[in-house]
């Protein structure tokens, strides 16, 4: 028997063989000749990490990337790619660990010294990453993924600034500087769709470190103790409160707002809810949708609630907020991990801890959210 199935699988191999053997060769007379739209409608379909593997072995495949139908196709989401979380620390020289979102694993990313020999990383949005190159007095606005970037020279020589918020869209992107020298008392505010930097009056008071989030058409931030929220108007460039009152007993306010862009959306508030600067429980409010108030949304478990707050030491200005693909995140710079809210099943979650991380490691740890995509604009 088994002699048998021996002799039947050889000659299933010969005939495989043979059949490959018989069959006759791509004629180059017929597919050089191919008409070259067929073609770049064909590679169309194939899906966008496959085709990026493949453009390296011909200057044609490489330049179709950019034909009107690959991006037609592949430039209204990213959703050929995963979504990341990338940790900066000031141990890691050019080197990011990064968070799979999708495929729940870790990943590792290095810039490359000659792109960029002495920069900051300030912030990022959707597939854009700014940074500060001290060396030539300029910011950087990258496409990590794209491999572009585009130099921005500092609005002012020498420029000092406490606060920088960067912000893009589908359409453009923007970023709005806080000077710290008493004497000019200015914002600066850049936008890549009529790239020149235009200076307005500065707030009274301080502004919260946090980044700004855009929603409805401003950039709305925090203000330290009294706490208020106040608004930039993108396109008058003046300043008001926002008339809802905040919750009261707080003792941190973090504002984050969808990411959707400019028209409607919903705008955030992370607040701790205590006395004397002490946080007994840390709560997240939702204002936009249909009234203009806060409302309540979601209380941190107790657990989690002791753990965070340990970890911070009730030192809030060490703790920041931004959204990432549907997630409210809640970190702080004392801390590897990363506490969030995914809004969608209101429910809480911690991170996993980073497995290249040594086990000692001081403070400094910046977390960035990045969603990559080849068309966003520089």
């Amino acid at each position: 028997m088994k002699k048998k199935m021996t002799v039947k699988m050889n000659l299933v191999k010969t005939k495989t063989r043979s059949w490959y053997s018989d069959s006759p060769p791509m004629d180059p007379r017929i597919w050089s000749k191919l008409p070259p739209e067929i073609l770049e409608y064909i590679l169309s379909f194939l899906p966008l990490k496959t085709f990026l593997s493949l453009r390296s072995t011909c200057k044609g495949f490489c330049s179709l990337l950019f034909s009107p139908k690959f991006i037609s196709k592949h430039s209204s989401s990213s959703s050929s790619f995963s979504s990341f979380l990338l940790l900066s620390h000031p141990q890691f020289h050019r080197h990011f660990p990064l968070y799979d979102c999708t495929l729940a694993t870790w990943r590792n990313v290095s810039l490359p010294s000659h792109s960029f020999p002495s920069f900051t990383t300030l912030a990022s949005s959707r597939a854009l990453f700014c940074l500060a190159d001290t060396a030539s007095c300029s910011f950087h606005v990258c496409n990590l993924f794209a491999k572009a970037s585009r130099n921005i020279p500092y609005p002012t020589y020498p420029l000092q600034f406490n606060h920088l918020t960067f912000v893009a869209t589908p359409s453009r992107y923007i970023i709005f500087l806080f000077s710290s020298d008493p004497a000019s008392n200015s914002v600066f505010l850049y936008r890549s769709n009529a790239p020149a930097w235009n200076r307005f009056r500065a707030f009274g008071p301080l502004l919260d470190p946090q980044q700004g989030v855009l929603f409805r058409g401003g950039l709305y931030f925090a203000t330290p103790e009294p706490f208020s929220v106040v608004v930039f108007g993108l396109e008058s460039g003046e300043w008001e409160r926002l008339d809802a009152g905040l919750p009261s007993q707080l003792t941190f306010v973090k504002l984050v707002s969808d990411g959707e862009g400019e028209g409607e959306g919903k705008l955030y508030l992370v607040g701790g809810v205590g006395s004397n600067g002490i946080s007994r429980s840390i709560k997240v409010w939702e204002y936009g949708s249909g009234n203009e108030n806060w409302v309540e949304m979601q209380s941190l478990p107790d657990l989690m609630c002791r753990k965070f707050v340990s970890v911070c030491y009730h030192n809030y200005e060490h703790v920041y907020c931004f959204w990432h693909e549907g997630m409210i995140c809640i970190c702080c710079y004392t801390w590897p991990e990363i506490l969030y809210y995914l809004v969608s099943r209101r429910t809480w979650h911690w991170l996993p801890r980073c497995p290249s991380l040594p086990l000692k490691c001081s403070c400094g740890f910046k977390w960035f959210s990045f969603v990559p995509n080849l068309y966003a604009s520089v």
